[in-house]
């Protein structure tokens, strides 16, 4: 089997393992907001070659709070009880900070969806992240960011 991404970067920089149930849901939700950047841009930018302001517009639709907590209604159906523990955990997380576009249980349900994203990818699930972000893009028209 071909190693995930966190495997590998974690050989390269010679990083220990540790034991991620003893991470934050804060600091899940800290590596989960890039990673899921990252899977939204790719897939934005495969969507078609554009200005730069264009894929950011689009992108920026997709990862904000308001977006997240919609994509998370959609996929905590399939979640095992481990993924929506997790979820739980980083929804109920209290936060120095709000999105300043977003309302209290948008940003909280987000922060969640941020949590188990960055809890999948330490666990090196990254196919686990696609196949949920992908049932959650489904309710979405990628091109204007709105809910179908």
């Amino acid at each position: 089997m071909e190693k995930g991404i966190n495997a590998y970067i974690k050989e390269q920089f010679a990083i220990e393992e540790v034991d991620i149930k003893t991470y934050s849901p804060l600091t899940l939700a800290y590596i989960g907001d890039g990673i899921y950047d990252l899977v939204i841009r790719s897939v934005v930018v495969d969507r078609g070659n554009t200005k730069a302001a264009k894929l950011h517009q689009t992108t920026s639709q997709l990862v904000k709070a308001h977006a997240q907590s919609e994509m998370m209604n959609a996929i905590l159906p399939l979640l095992t009880e481990e993924e929506e523990d997790v979820y739980r955990r980083g929804r109920n997380a209290k936060s120095p900070t709000m999105a300043k576009n977003a309302t209290m249980s948008d940003y909280r349900r987000a922060t969640g969806f941020e949590a188990l994203m960055g809890y999948l990818y330490l666990k090196d699930e990254f196919g686990r992240i696609v196949e949920l972000v992908k049932c959650g893009l489904s309710h979405y028209d990628i091109k204007t960011g709105k809910t179908v």
